[in-house]
């Protein structure tokens, strides 16, 4: 899904859902987030049992390296023209990602740190757990937020993600908030003090 915006002033939004999810998913956060933002939404085109991912898993919490890092370069490569073709600024495009779309906005963070300049990550884990490329992130903001009671995503994987991605020179800022693995009314109020910052 393309919108177009309406605000030439806002950013423009990369909306990534998470398993199960489609490209029509976060688009109200999206709104409610950046109402004037031109939004890029792509649907995940892994299937897990008909539920729509952006990368397979081996197991809850075990992924492939290799597919992971395949996906993420055509996937950085689909924003890249999809970016050509709507007149997006990539310089200024922010993701939104839940869960595995969160994960991948991370790796992109990771392995084409030109295709983002920031991101929102909403209950992300390690899924690559390599440091990004030194000064590759400088300038660009992070938004981490987890839950304290999430069954999904261990305790340890937000901190460590936040020191991989500070390792390229981000911005990161990591807030937890009192919420399993489902996203509440506290990540929008978080991820739009944020935004606006």
């Amino acid at each position: 899904v393309f919108q177009p915006g309406t605000d030439p002033a806002a950013a423009p939004l990369l909306l990534l859902h998470g398993t199960g999810g489609n490209e029509r998913h976060l688009l109200p956060l999206a709104r409610a987030l950046s109402p004037g933002a031109a939004v890029l939404s792509p649907r995940g085109d892994v299937s897990e049992h008909g539920a729509n991912r952006f990368f397979a898993r081996l197991a809850e919490g075990l992924f492939d390296p290799a597919e992971v890092t395949r996906r993420t370069h055509a996937l950085s490569d689909f924003i890249a023209a999809a970016s050509k073709h709507y007149s997006l600024d990539l310089s200024r495009l922010t993701a939104v990602g839940f869960s595995n779309g969160a994960n991948i906005a991370a790796t992109i963070l990771q392995l084409r740190p030109t295709v983002l300049d920031g991101a929102i990550l909403l209950r992300s884990m390690v899924v690559l757990d390599q440091p990004a490329p030194p000064a590759s992130l400088n300038g660009k903001r992070v938004l981490l937020l987890n839950g304290t009671a999430d069954p999904i995503v261990p305790v340890e994987h937000p901190p460590h993600l936040a020191t991989l991605l500070r390792a390229g020179g981000a911005e990161v800022t990591q807030q937890m908030v009192p919420a399993s693995h489902g996203p509440i009314a506290a990540d929008l109020t978080a991820a739009k003090s944020w935004f606006a910052a």
